[in-house]
């Protein structure tokens, strides 16, 4: 295993510089072909959130995976090299398994145990399938981190150490009372009607707001979140879509402002804010969750306005207390991580241990039919027994080693034995190629069916 990871988050830079990173799912597929096209890649995946990029590939030199990945994140994202660089962060082999268990658990969010992030590593997942970028190795990878995620989520309180960031930044919005409270009897105007958006506006209809407007360019889309607000529930709410081209009219009559879209440009001006809020009585809320933002900053100094984004979350964030569940999680993270890199080494030295035994064969068969030509008066039975017994013979001789070689292989640097397996019995490395090749095939069809 010779897994790399460049990226860069909310951790390592600056809002203004994530905002730029930003890269829609047009370039994530530009950039995935393009890492395997590079020389040092041979498999890939992004993982790309509203606060992070990260570029995981599997590459045969540390240097050169560096510079690549990094030149590329640097290429597709529109910022020059020299000014990233120092916003990137790197991680290898086991440091990099253990940097996305732990973003998988939310030990690395904004807001630490939020839950989204699951998500969007399937979705990283399931691009990487798709365009065939992503082998055995990140296959393994990936669909572990959500089997991790899931379990620290399941066994531990990290959800109570925050909450998504829909939530947190609604509490941002409420000041200090209770959301529910807060919420409760107001109108609520949704922007964009992807994930995050979708998100933000069940978590409204949860809070008891009395109405929600949803705003997207695809009205289409727009609809489809409306009718699932609109089903009859606990949760269920008046809601209505509306196209971009009505936000002025619909501003006015919000309280509660969410906005996640896709957009590369500003959503909302100052001036677009400030005539809505126009002989307002009541201050109006606004939460900008699109990285980059939807909402002009400026809106800080509009009068009657209440505007919370990701920079100002990080900030609150950041202050947050730790809950004493994050110790268990780490140490989660910590066992998986080790349990990971022994099954990847045991599944390195596979190909071989399964060369080994197919060669064995070949010499079975083949002293077999000369014995066969030797003594031909042998009946089918007699034949049936030398054979038998044969075979029991090479497979004793070969259990203990082969039972032993893997067990040693699990272990930190036994990577080696794969290598001094080859060498002791001549195995032809072709051979030992092509059992890895059928078994990423088999990985990747099994690896699709459970995504």
């Amino acid at each position: 295993m010779s897994l790399l990871v460049v990226g860069v988050s909310h951790r390592s830079a600056p809002v203004s510089v994530l905002e730029r990173v930003s890269l829609p799912t047009d370039s994530q597929i530009k950039l995935l072909r393009d890492t395997l096209a590079a020389e040092p890649a041979t498999e890939a995946a992004v993982l790309a959130t509203c606060n992070r990029i990260e570029l995981y590939a599997d590459v045969d030199k540390f240097h050169a995976g560096v510079a690549e990945l990094s030149t590329l994140l640097a290429l597709h994202s529109g910022v020059g090299l020299d000014e990233l660089t120092p916003y990137l962060y790197v991680h290898y082999e086991d440091r990099a398994v253990h940097h996305l268990f732990s973003v998988a658990c939310g030990l690395d969010s904004m807001v630490v145990g939020e839950g989204q992030i699951l998500g969007q590593i399937k979705d990283a997942l399931a691009l990487g399938q798709e365009l065939h970028t992503a082998g055995r190795l990140l296959n393994d990878l990936f669909q572990q981190a959500l089997r991790v995620g899931k379990r620290a989520h399941s066994e531990t309180g990290i959800d109570r150490a925050g909450q998504s960031l829909v939530t947190f930044g609604l509490e941002q919005l409420a000041a200090g009372a209770a959301v529910e409270a807060w919420a409760k009897d107001r109108s609520a105007l949704v922007i964009g009607a992807g994930s995050m958006s979708s998100l933000a506006a069940a978590t409204l209809a949860r809070t008891g707001v009395k109405e929600i407007v949803v705003a997207n360019r695809t009205p289409a889309r727009a609809e489809r979140l409306v009718q699932i607000l609109n089903q009859p529930g606990p949760a269920r709410v008046s809601a209505r879509a509306v196209g971009m081209s009505a936000l002025g009219a619909e501003l006015t009559r919000a309280d509660i402002v969410v906005s996640c879209t896709g957009s590369t440009g500003l959503v909302l001006s100052a001036d677009a804010v400030e005539a809505g809020v126009h002989g307002r009585t009541a201050p109006q809320a606004l939460l900008d969750l699109a990285m980059p933002r939807d909402i002009d900053a400026a809106v800080h100094r509009v009068g009657g306005v209440r505007f919370v984004d990701i920079e100002s979350l990080a900030e609150a964030s950041a202050d947050a207390p730790m809950a004493a569940d994050v110790d268990q999680v780490r140490t989660i993270v910590s066992d998986e991580v080790a349990a990971f890199g022994a099954a990847q080494r045991a599944a390195h030295i596979t190909p071989t241990v399964v060369a080994l035994r197919a060669m064995a064969a070949e010499v079975v068969s083949s002293e077999v039919a000369r014995l066969e030509g030797r003594l031909p008066d042998l009946d089918e039975k007699q034949r049936a027994e030398v054979t038998r017994t044969v075979r029991r013979v090479v497979d004793k001789l070969l259990h203990a080693p082969t039972v032993r070689v893997k067990q040693l292989a699990s272990e930190p640097g036994g990577a080696g034995y794969a290598d001094a397996l080859r060498e002791l019995f001549d195995l032809d490395p072709q051979t030992v190629a092509a059992v890895s090749r059928a078994d990423l095939n088999d990985t990747d069809g099994v690896g699709r069916g459970r995504v």
